[in-house]
């Protein structure tokens, strides 16, 4: 409020504003939340002036400020998300997965290098986060709808990301001729059931030729490989850059739990769910899909999946383990 304009339009908008942050639940606590925004911002007048031009606008903030304090505490950290609540198509339904993939790829091309490309896949993300978010609020879509929307939204950008941390890896290690690298999905984002404050649960699978190793200026054996490009992976995601980071990811349903390796081998992978695996891993694994891999070696997991769910149990056992975990 240092300009005599942004004062003015304040004291304009006052009256409609106390409204609103009046007919919220936690009236005093949007205020509070509010007073937060603005301190983030370098000047109030553009803020006001929106704000004057568009009451549905205010209304909308206020709702936000005293009943939504995650989607509040997005718009504090990143207020030109107001700009995209008033684009065309804003509350226009969720966009279907393929339109995620085109607009993610489109936005992907300005990115000069691999820093870039983290920055890119977070604003897109925190931008549809952010509509998946206060079209729920409005009730224009329901938990399920939502839920599969930010599944979706997680699968695309996953499938961006991979190519581009291995082609970065690769700089460095090279590539392993004939391996295959599988991210699956388990939890919420495997039953395509996830909210805004979901993290991932992920398993990372590979395959390789038995012996071999990478062709880069450093030369790895497949299991170092896979290892390195994991945590390059899980580094990509959760790493903090100045749009925030991705997602926060959880890998404690990995073979072994937090004692295992951060990639697993298929055949290892077989082998644990046959000997070693309890039964909550395996119900764990109803939930598990492939959200990226090059065929064959999706197909080849998928199936490795299918077996460890049908293969035969003893009843009694089975009810006492899963009463016990319930």
């Amino acid at each position: 409020t240092r300009s005599t304009r942004a004062r003015e339009l304040l004291t304009e908008i006052m009256p409609t504003l106390l409204q609103a942050l009046g007919r919220t639940a936690n009236p005093d606590g949007a205020l509070a939340k509010f007073d937060e925004f603005l301190s983030g911002l370098p000047a109030g007048v553009q803020l006001f002036a929106l704000l004057a031009a568009n009451p549905r606008l205010l209304d909308l903030i206020a709702e936000v400020m005293g009943t939504a304090p995650a989607l509040a505490e997005q718009l504090s950290r990143r207020p030109s998300l107001l700009d995209a609540v008033l684009s065309p198509g804003f509350f226009a339904g969720l966009p279907p997965r393929e339109a995620l993939k085109r607009e993610l790829a489109d936005r992907l091309v300005l990115a000069r290098d691999f820093q870039d490309r983290l920055d890119v896949t977070r604003r897109f993300a925190n931008d549809h986060r952010f509509q998946a978010g206060i079209q729920f609020l409005q009730g224009l879509v329901g938990e399920t709808q939502a839920g599969h929307f930010l599944s979706n939204l997680a699968d695309t950008v996953l499938r961006a990301l991979v190519p581009a941390v291995e082609e970065e890896f690769a700089r460095s290690y090279g590539r392993i001729d004939g391996a295959g690298l599988a991210i699956v999905a388990l939890g919420k984002l495997g039953s395509r059931e996830m909210t805004p404050a979901s993290d991932l649960d992920l398993v990372l699978l590979y395959q390789a030729p038995e012996g071999t190793q990478s062709d880069g200026a450093k030369t790895l054996d497949a299991t170092t490989y896979f290892t390195r490009l994991a945590q390059r992976l899980i580094n990509a995601v959760m790493v903090q850059t100045g749009e925030g980071a991705l997602y926060q990811i959880d890998m404690r349903l990995r073979p072994s739990g937090n004692a295992g390796p951060l990639a697993t081998s298929l055949k290892g992978f077989r082998r644990y769910h046959d000997r070693d695996a309890w039964t909550w891993e395996h119900m764990a694994l109803t939930r598990a899909r492939v959200v990226t891999s090059e065929e064959p070696f999706a197909a080849e997991v998928g199936q490795a999946i299918r077996t460890v769910l049908t293969a035969p149990r003893d009843p009694g056992t089975l009810l006492a383990d899963v009463a016990s975990m319930r």
